[in-house]
């Protein structure tokens, strides 16, 4: 599966036939249009470019974009991106791919970014304790020690500060697909991801770790 891009809709919830309830986000997912195709002998590198979200008004669209799409001879798009992959040659500018490249069972890696939390204390941002409620503490929200006087001398690396939190690209890894729409091209996958309502967030194949590729494997000897 090559990655894409989609829309964050929010979250809803689905039963299981267990009778568990299930945590889910709709992704906005496809329709999407080949603009490019990028191969090895030309660029350097093999992939294609695919564009999201189709404009009605192109009149804020860039000359050098504009000329870019009407070389494709494709509509003007809000989002571009390039998906790597090495079957180029299955691929001509112009093709439409929707949500029904995923399915039900997939794994999916999200990369998103976070909602911006401005600046903010330690309390907040790092989950440290504080000093007490009272009146008398005079020490309630504030960092406290931050090092050690006589060894190491200094303040080590990657102490929780006060500073700007939220805003940052994070990836939410192994992401179950639970359902797929698609007459609405919406896509359901299992639990929380990145980022607020209606925020653009790229969708590709999970990258399983070493111990979880063990696991996998030791569920299908099982099975047999």
């Amino acid at each position: 599966m090559i990655a894409l891009l989609g829309r964050k809709l929010g979250m809803t919830q689905k039963f299981a036939e267990d009778g568990g309830l299930i945590p889910l986000t709709a992704l906005e997912c496809g329709p999407y249009t080949v603009v490019q195709i990028k191969t090895s002998e030309k660029d350097g590198y093999n992939a294609i470019q695919i564009g999201f979200h189709k404009l009605k008004k192109t009149k804020r669209v860039p000359s050098p974009l504009m000329g870019h799409f009407k070389k494709a001879g494709v509509d003007c798009f809000a989002h571009l991106a390039e998906c790597r992959t090495d079957e180029v040659s299955l691929f001509k500018v112009g093709d439409v791919l929707d949500v029904r490249v995923f399915k039900v069972g997939d794994r999916i890696d999200v990369r998103g970014k976070t909602k911006g939390r401005g600046f903010q204390g330690v309390v907040k941002r790092h989950g440290k304790k504080g000093g007490g409620a009272a009146h008398g503490s005079h020490f309630h929200r504030a960092p406290g020690s931050i090092g050690m006087n006589s060894w190491p001398a200094r303040v080590i690396k990657n102490m929780g500060m006060p500073g700007h939190m939220g805003d940052e690209f994070v990836t939410i890894k192994n992401l179950e697909v639970v359902d797929v729409d698609p007459e609405k091209n919406i896509l359901f996958v299992k639990g929380a991801v990145p980022g607020a309502p209606n925020s653009i967030v790229k969708i590709s194949a999970a990258k399983l770790s070493f111990k979880d590729r063990l696991g996998s494997s030791g569920a299908q000897k099982s099975d047999s």
